[in-house]
């Protein structure tokens, strides 16, 4: 496996850059002095003495001035760290080891976290993954896995388990460390052509010791059951015993490990009438918890004394039900008060050192007693309880007091199946119990007349929050994308049609006015439809250069419908502002959700106000924001007089699922959204507030430059020939966009073939001996999708040509071609000039391009 890595070959990634400049001026300088050496030699007996002697001292007093400009800190020798950008700095930041490498295994680049790793770098050089896991027999398979993943491109996760640690550097040999590995593809970038994977090491044992712990807890919460000093046993209504703990099953004399539920009868362990006894209930129906005094039978037939606190339920239609029964061996039973004591203080530690909360509470819910973890899970310490003991009720929130009340009732009654009572404390909205009520019999003197056991259930609640809210979101965003992959069926015949009618109809016609009118509305919906499959991230990101106060003033139409009547919306432009590189959908994105959370600030109304002007690099020095690069930028503010935000909300703000916002009117993802749309532009985002005041959100995008004249150029370039003869291949589902598309191509001299699905595709290219030039294909269709067809045909046909339409994005559409060599991309909906060159584009290459 490591021998198909190459990183030897490579410097270290970590310091080769930054170099090349030192070494230039260090070149230079030694050019210089060469220079003057030369001069001197050639020219030295017609240069004076006094001359010579000067050049000497200015010499010296340079060289002085250097050694303590150096000592000093006034300048330093230039480090190539610095020319790091900033997404390699919180790559280094990473906790743990990331490695990118190409295919092969050949590295490109390692953060810094992955030299603290023994065996990371090997003679200064950094060592690739399977390198790393070298000579550990338990990592072998894993690794293997991991590479070949790697090389085909695919994401793999290993959880690793090594004794001792990597290169046996950890502290304690003996100890099991275990380490998260993970590749996964990296798209193609500017800086990097060829194919690259992602690799990350990560030092889980914290984790895994710490589930072992949760595990280990969870046992010994069952072993306190399973070894208690008393039996346990229960049974159903056939009197076959589904359960018995350890302690009963060794009076008994059964081993647990072969105890298997409903082989064992109450008849195999109760002497005569026993099990009989045990079977029947009350004559009136009344649950009640019995105490019977009998003889219990071991495995070997002999027999022992015990005393059962019997207690038999009842299932919803009045049958009797499974049975609960405590087992008090009486052999050695206790015959002084001490004795008793002794027995009290062992089951009092029992009681306090379970996992869950208990109560005890009197027949009108008011606390009588509790063991400890009640104490820490409803932050209570029993100090509010006076002359009168405290009501349980008034410890969890009011929404679940009326159902919390029906179920101490029906305790009191010794009413079985009662329901839990799902609640959250009252002193925390966010903490979350479930409580299991119970009658209890415990004497007529006793006040105990209800049990209340607790669960805390906060975490689960939030991951179960959670998840329903990712489940909905992706959901939502499939109908979304699904939506728009149609409607941009329907728009590309629109838009289509349009221009074909727009080819007979001149500027001076009637008619011309209605179709432009019909061609840019349909547009306006194309733009729809990208707003659509953004928010179901099917949308890849296209940066343009964008002006931004043209934008807000077009956009501005939109957000006064959006934020009602009671809120006033202010736009303020600087002077000459300058353009930005962004994605223009997702820039609207960002403005609509700022100005959204802006306008829900103001329940009583407002102004909101969005502002742009320009900042110099001198004057982003000033500004104190953590993590900001002075640098020239271009400043979005939002600014609203609404409620504003505590710190404590701030810095919680961007997070995924955080929310302010009440239960079912937020999803917690908007500002997140904005958050990453911000940062991949390579922007910052910064929010100012001040509570009762309002808030103010302040986007800095990078400056992009001047305006160019792209567009002239363009207006200058000589009309292009679309004209064609070659044989075409239409297949497309829906028929008006297949016609559409087919006499657009016909209108430009091709020959165009057509198919409504990938089958009857087969059958054409069947019937014309699979003589064509181009196949352009559907992605989405019934029965035989495009992917699929290409599959088909690279088996008949080898190398052809082949154009890709669709209303999803390329990349998401590229995902699911498991060979897209040759394979070109038309996004939908498409206009007739845009099919034309795209075909002319593609038929005009050479077989070697593609």
């Amino acid at each position: 496996m490591a021998s198909t890595l190459d990183e030897d070959n490579y410097p270290d990634p970590l310091v080769s850059r930054g170099r090349g400049s030192g070494l230039w001026r260090v070149a230079a300088l030694a050019a210089v002095l060469i220079a003057g050496a030369v001069a001197f030699a050639i020219f030295g007996e017609s240069i004076p003495v006094d001359v010579v002697m000067t050049l000497v001292g200015l010499f010296a007093v340079v060289g002085v001035f250097c050694l303590f400009a150096l000592a000093s800190g006034l300048f330093r020798f230039g480090n190539g760290e610095e020319g790091r950008t900033l997404a390699r700095a919180m790559v280094d930041s990473l906790p743990y080891g990331a490695l990118v490498t190409d295919r092969d295994g050949r590295i490109v680049y390692v953060n810094a976290q992955y030299g603290a790793f023994a065996g990371g770098f090997a003679n200064g050089v950094p060592v690739g993954v399977p390198r790393l896991f070298a000579g550990q027999a338990e990592a072998g398979e894993a690794i293997y896995r991991l590479s070949r993943a790697a090389k085909d491109g695919r994401s793999a996760v290993e959880d690793i388990r090594i004794v001792g640690g990597l290169g046996g550097a950890q502290t304690d040999p003996m100890r099991a460390y275990w380490y998260r590995v993970s590749v996964r593809p990296l798209p193609e970038s500017d800086e990097f052509k060829r194919a690259t994977v992602a690799w990350s090491v990560e030092d889980i044992t914290r984790d895994k010791e710490n589930i072992e712990v949760a595990f280990r807890d969870l046992q010994r919460a069952i072993d306190y059951l399973d070894h208690a000093p008393a039996g346990f046993f229960s049974a159903d209504a056939e009197g076959r015993i589904q359960y018995l703990n350890s302690t009963l099953a060794d009076w008994l004399g059964y081993d647990l490990a072969e105890f298997n539920s409903g082989h064992l009868g109450l008849t195999d362990i109760v002497r005569g009438d026993g099990a009989t006894l045990l079977m029947r209930g009350r004559g009136d129906g009344e649950i009640r918890t019995e105490i019977i005094d009998i003889d219990f039978v071991r495995r070997n037939g002999t027999t022992f004394p015990v005393r059962l606190l019997h207690r038999a339920a009842r299932l919803a239609d009045g049958e009797l039900g499974e049975t609960r029964t405590l087992v008090l061996d009486q052999t050695n039973a206790p015959d002084s008060e001490e004795e008793l004591r002794v027995a009290e203080v062992r089951f009092s530690r029992f009681f306090n050192d379970t996992p869950f909360a208990i109560a005890t509470l009197d027949d009108t819910g008011r606390i009588v007693r509790t063991n400890a973890p009640f104490g820490r899970i409803f932050r209570w310490s029993g100090e509010e309880k006076s002359l009168e003991l405290h009501p349980m009720a008034e410890l969890i929130a009011e929404s679940a007091r009326e159902k919390f009340a029906r179920a101490i009732a029906d305790a009191s009654a010794h009413k079985s199946e009662i329901e839990p009572v799902d609640a959250f404390l009252n002193a925390e909205g966010e903490h979350a119990v479930r409580l299991y009520v119970s009658g209890s019999e415990t004497g007529a003197n006793s006040p105990e007349n209800v049990n209340v056991y607790a669960l805390d259930m906060t975490e689960q609640r939030k991951l179960e929050a959670q998840f329903a809210q990712s489940q909905k979101m992706q959901a939502i965003g499939q109908l979304a994308g699904g939506v728009a992959h149609d409607f941009n069926n329907l728009l590309t015949a629109i838009i289509g049609f349009s221009d074909l009618l727009l080819l007979k109809h001149k500027p001076g016609d009637p008619s011309f006015g209605e179709l432009m009118q019909i061609k840019q509305n349909a547009n306006r919906a194309a733009g729809l439809t990208r707003q659509l499959l953004a928010f179901s991230r099917q949308q890849t990101m296209r940066p343009q250069v964008l002006e931004l106060p043209l934008i807000v003033d077009d956009l501005a139409v939109l957000l006064k419908r959006m934020i009602g009547d009671h809120i006033s919306l202010k736009v303020e432009h600087g002077r000459d502002i300058w353009t930005v590189r962004a994605d223009l959908v997702q820039l609207e994105q960002v403005m609509v959700n700022l100005v959204v959370n802006a306008r829900d600030a103001m329940p009583n109304g407002g102004t909101i106000t969005i502002r742009t002007s320009n900042i110099t690099e001198g004057e982003a020095s000033s500004l104190n924001f953590e993590g900001f690069v002075p640098a020239d930028y271009v400043l979005i503010e939002v600014q609203d007089t609404g409620t504003g935000m505590p710190q404590e909300v701030l810095e919680k703000i961007f997070e995924p699922f955080f929310t302010t916002k009440e239960l079912g009117k937020g999803t917690g993802l908007g500002l997140s959204t904005v958050y990453g749309i911000v940062k991949q532009t390579e922007g910052f985002i910064y929010p100012v507030s001040t509570v009762g005041v309002g808030t103010t959100f302040k986007i800095f995008l990078p400056r992009h430059g001047e305006v160019t004249t792209e567009a002239a150029g363009k207006a200058a370039a000589p009309v292009k020939d679309l004209t064609g003869h070659e044989r075409i291949l239409l297949v497309e589902d829906e028929e008006s966009v297949r016609s559409f598309s087919a006499r657009a191509l016909r209108v430009t001299g091709y020959e165009v073939f057509e198919a409504s699905s990938g089958e009857e595709a087969l059958e054409v290219l069947e019937d014309i001996d699979f003589n064509v030039d181009l196949i352009i294909s559907d992605v989405v269709m019934p029965e035989m999708d495009g992917p699929t067809l290409l599959k088909h045909l690279r088996e008949r046909m080898g190398e052809f040509k082949m154009i890709f339409v669709s209303g999803y994005a390329e990349d998401s559409v590229r995902r699911d071609i498991e060979d897209d060599r040759s394979v070109d991309f038309l996004p939908k909906p498409y206009t007739l000039d845009q099919i034309n060159t795209k075909v002319k584009d593609v038929l005009g290459r050479g077989d070697g391009e593609g």
